[in-house]
């Protein structure tokens, strides 16, 4: 058999930044963004029930929503870290993305992280905004997400706990 640089990680990476780059080309970068989100809405769901359940605990302390996130993207390949920990936000850090160089110029695959952060915050502080201040995907060296906990930053993509009926 033919020696095929293919690995399963690597592979689903090249597919979803694949699909990501055609939808932005197809159907536009704010539409992408749309489809993004309800994918980002049900791995976020999928992901807090997940570390809820590991760590025994009904809702997150920022503290430990800010480990939790950090550990996500650690186990996807990301490099985040804390920078910052209050009662009302959090700000991480990222030097390398787990989308690597596929991400770059293509800011709509970042709406899985905001998504999936701001779900996961959402559902244990009722609601949350994520501001992505710097991204790779955008050309920055790094990434700085703020996470800010209750009343929505004006500019920032906002998320509200889900109602059962709302769950998809």
């Amino acid at each position: 058999m033919a020696e095929v640089p293919l690995e399963p990680e690597a592979f689903v990476r090249d597919v979803l930044a694949s699909l990501t780059e055609n939808l932005e080309r197809v159907v536009g970068i704010e539409s992408a963004r749309g489809f993004i989100h309800l994918v980002g809405q049900q791995i976020g769901l999928k992901v807090d029930e997940s570390y809820k359940r590991s760590l025994g605990v009904a809702q997150f302390t920022p503290a430990q929503l800010a480990e939790v996130l950090v550990d996500l993207k650690d186990r996807i390949g990301g490099g985040f870290s804390i920078e910052s920990v209050s009662d009302s936000s959090i700000t991480l850090v990222n030097n390398r993305c787990p989308f690597g160089e596929r991400v770059l110029g293509r800011t709509s695959l970042c709406m899985m992280t905001s998504n999936v952060f701001g779900l996961i915050a959402a559902e244990s502080f009722g609601e949350a905004s994520v501001g992505l201040e710097e991204t790779i995907a955008g050309g920055a060296t790094g990434c700085r997400v703020v996470v800010h906990f209750g009343k929505s930053v004006e500019g920032e993509d906002r998320y509200f706990k889900l109602d059962e009926a709302d769950r998809p």
